[in-house]
């Protein structure tokens, strides 16, 4: 029986600062991993920091640069059609897994083969790589102090962002079968969360295996800027997420979702995609 295949994407658009230590992180595994590294067309010094970085390996890396740039879900889905490993990990160029992360998660999804994705705790880290925080808050020997949902996650994803994307493993073959990333989309974690919950359980190791990076010109940071496409995306996954639920409790949750991502228009005055808000939130609520 062959060994359990895993890769991992790094996706790059101008991370030159970080990308090196992200490549690393996938070197450092306890658990033999292939990468692929991507450059979406960066425009700083990222392409010559990743060559000079993949010049001095030994190990065979595969990379792909792109002349264009085309944005996280098509960047990704253009390397996804290069993997024919059993697990994929999806880590932006800032972001660092902690040694054991592949072997965890391998560890976990082999046990449990319905399930579509793997999550764990995870550090955010600033800049300078310094601790924040944690993503769920942890005891004394570092588990999560609140009950973390799994299993049937689609409710719990729906109505809050509780998993930290950089620390989610999926099963290719689910990930597949679903067509990977919508790359109409600006983002892709909450859509893709969204689609394989819908189908397949998640599940969830509590242990801090990566590093996600906090920086003020993130995508995550400017998501409700006025001209960020983000919220944009948001409301069409909104309008996807309708169409799915199927249970009152996932009614309610997306009704809570709506209203946040109203509020959050409205504050920062992007009135047009407020009253789009306001009109799927009453839709929601008249739904039978």
């Amino acid at each position: 029986m062959s060994a359990t295949k895993v890769t991992v994407i790094c996706l790059c658009y101008n991370q030159e600062e970080y990308v090196v230590e992200a490549m690393q992180s996938v070197l450092n595994q306890t658990y033999p991993t292939e990468l692929i590294i991507v450059d979406d067309a960066s425009t700083d010094k990222s392409v010559e920091v990743i060559k000079s970085f993949l010049k001095n390996q030994r190990r065979e890396i595969k990379s792909i640069f792109l002349n264009e740039n085309h944005g996280n879900c098509k960047a990704f889905n253009i390397a996804l059609k290069e993997c024919e490993s059993d697990y994929i990990i999806d880590l932006a160029a800032d972001d660092v897994l902690l040694p054991h992360r592949v072997e965890e998660g391998v560890k976990n999804l082999k046990a449990n083969r319905n399930v579509a994705v793997n999550f764990t705790n995870a550090n955010y880290i600033d800049q300078n790589g310094e601790y924040i925080k944690s993503h769920f808050e942890v005891d004394d020997i570092k588990r999560s102090k609140e009950i973390v949902p799994e299993g049937d996650c689609f409710a719990a994803i729906l109505e809050r962002y509780y998993i930290c994307s950089p620390s989610m493993m999926y099963n290719a073959k689910y990930l597949k079968e679903i067509g990977g990333y919508d790359e109409s989309l600006a983002y892709e974690d909450f859509d893709i969360m969204l689609r394989l919950s819908r189908k397949y359980p998640f599940s969830y190791t509590d242990k801090i295996l990566v590093n996600k990076r906090i920086l003020n010109n993130s995508m995550s940071a400017n998501q409700y800027q006025k001209d960020n496409k983000q919220l944009n995306s948001t409301l069409i996954i909104c309008r996807k997420a309708f169409k799915l639920i199927k249970e009152r409790k996932e009614k309610v949750a997306l009704i809570k979702r709506i209203a946040y991502e109203a509020k959050q228009a409205f504050v920062n005055k992007r009135f047009i995609l407020f009253i789009s808000f306001i009109n799927l939130e009453f839709k929601t609520i008249l739904q039978k």
